[in-house]
């Protein structure tokens, strides 16, 4: 009798607030690579998000729709702890920069260090994100910029929304 092999699964953690294309990038290639990704969003208490948790998950739901595999989450724990909940193999961690790999690593490292059965892939993010983030995301949006190939259109619609009452500064 042949054995079933384990479901390879993988978390891709992040505050994804909003969720950009640079992560739709690491999402639509990690999910090629498992069985099942789980895009777990983090409820981080020392943040102040624009969107709520569950805003952010119903807004990646909506843009993921597409990939059968992948699921929306989140968490408030330590990553290795809901890593090992969900039965999961692998941490995903995109990278756009030296800098961005040498804070990965560290965080790699410590979460090695906390359960030793927990490894870390680093996906390199296609070179025409390397300069995209949540927070210059949002700051176009206050300002009304162009956000179309920043953000799915989803997002850019829940910016908006997000946005549209409030004061432009002087």
């Amino acid at each position: 009798m042949e054995q079933q092999k384990a479901p390879r699964i993988a978390v891709y953690p992040g505050s994804f607030d909003p969720i950009t294309n640079g992560h739709m990038d690491i999402i639509q290639r990690a999910s090629r690579q498992f069985d099942k990704l789980i895009v777990a969003v983090l409820n981080n208490l020392s943040k102040k998000p624009l969107f709520t948790v569950e805003e952010r998950k119903e807004l990646i739901s909506s843009v993921t729709g597409h990939l059968p595999n992948v699921e929306v989450d989140s968490f408030r724990d330590l990553l290795v702890n809901y890593v090992d909940y969900r039965k999961a193999d692998v941490i995903v961690r995109g990278i756009r920069s030296v800098t961005d790999f040498e804070y990965e690593l560290q965080l790699a490292s410590l979460n090695h260090q906390l359960n030793h059965n927990v490894e870390t892939i680093f996906m390199m993010t296609n070179p025409k994100y390397s300069y995209l983030s949540s927070s210059v995301v949002k700051e176009i949006a206050y300002f009304k910029g162009d956000l179309g190939d920043l953000v799915p259109v989803e997002i850019e619609q829940a910016l908006r929304k997000k946005y549209e009452d409030m004061p432009k500064p002087q």
